[in-house]
């Protein structure tokens, strides 16, 4: 197949979403004084990633809204020591998400991949993030001069996997279908999003993760493979 459009996921497949924001949050340790309630950033983190990764797949699937997202992922950690204040929570998720927007890592073999596409294929961003966060990090990353489009869930009031995400990029882009191609990290909102829109697709796999229900079009576990298949 002769694909002329790529859509590409931002977080932890271009953008490392991973270290930038432990990054960030190691800050807010610190400068919030959370020793007080753990001894060290490592047993707070512990308790913040996979609380954050369930609440962001429920954001995903539309069981949760962004306030309550906002919310959950900073108080849930400092509840079992007697602080559940919601403006608290909203206060400190402004400051850490204008944190992210300051840090620039990107995934090992992002910018040579992109410098590789962009003369060959129409580009397209397609994210479940915060519109006022995505656009910084995208900016102040260097990314935007790659892509024609930036899709956010947000704007779309859709968010991947819905096919209806993936259809609203497709007539935002003017891409046809059978010409796309979704290269992401996530097997729920980017694979499983693009499978069943109908749209073929690149899992980034650096984990090598098995595939849930059918195999991918293309499964790659570093972003310089792609080179060989685009």
């Amino acid at each position: 197949m002769a694909y002329k459009s790529i859509f590409l996921d931002l977080d932890n497949t271009l953008w490392d979403i991973n270290q930038n924001g432990r990054e960030c949050l190691e800050e807010v340790y610190h400068d919030y004084e959370y020793n007080r309630f753990y001894p060290t950033f490592e047993e707070y983190y512990a308790v913040y990633l996979p609380n954050n990764n369930h609440l962001w797949s429920l954001y995903s699937q539309g069981g949760i809204d962004k306030e309550e997202l906002t919310i959950e992922r900073f108080l849930a950690p400092l509840r079992p020591f007697g602080v559940d204040d919601p403006e608290y929570a909203k206060h400190l998720s402004l400051d850490f998400l204008e944190r992210t927007t300051r840090k620039t890592r990107l995934m090992e073999g992002a910018k040579e991949l992109l410098d590789y596409l962009k003369p060959r294929y129409r580009m397209h961003i397609l994210s479940n993030g915060f519109s006022e966060i995505q656009y910084k990090k995208i900016n102040n990353s260097g990314l935007a001069r790659y892509f024609d489009k930036i899709i956010l869930s947000e704007e779309a009031g859709i968010n991947k996997p819905h096919p209806d995400m993936f259809t609203y990029a497709l007539k935002n882009t003017n891409s046809r279908r059978d010409q796309t191609i979704m290269i992401g990290d996530s097997w729920d909102a980017d694979i499983v999003g693009a499978y069943r829109s109908r749209i073929a697709q690149i899992w980034f796999n650096p984990a090598d993760a098995c595939p849930d229900g059918f195999d991918p079009t293309f499964t790659v576990r570093s972003l310089k493979e792609i080179k060989e298949i685009l």
